[in-house]
């Protein structure tokens, strides 16, 4: 992932990186290495970041490896996908999502604070 426009949320970064995008609709991927379908999910991810734009962010959390946040947000099952927007968690996925259905929740996400 050295190229990758993922996001790599942390117990120590996620607060500043919700902070700091108020506006922007934040799809983060909670995952663990040693799980089968949060590999499938992965190039989802990355390539929907690659697409995605600078109107959006695309982050992943390894739960392993960031106990507090994930306790926090409840994660209990991986892949768990949240859409954040202005601290609030708007859209809550379980399992593997398409690329295609993330998209259309991102873009609503995107657009909603259009007027």
């Amino acid at each position: 992932m050295t190229d990758s426009k993922v996001l790599i949320f942390t117990d120590e970064n996620v607060a500043d990186i919700i902070n700091a995008n108020p506006e922007k609709p934040i799809l983060v991927d909670f995952w663990a290495p040693w799980c089968g379908p949060c590999r499938m999910q992965g190039p989802i991810i990355e390539d929907l970041a690659a697409k995605a734009g600078d109107d959006v962010i695309v982050a992943k959390c390894n739960v392993d490896e960031n106990p507090a946040i994930s306790g926090h947000l409840q994660i209990r099952s991986i892949p768990t996908l949240m859409i954040i927007k202005k601290s609030t968690v708007v859209e809550y996925m379980v399992g593997v999502q398409d690329a295609k259905s993330l998209a259309e929740k991102l873009e609503k996400h995107k657009t909603s604070a259009v007027a």
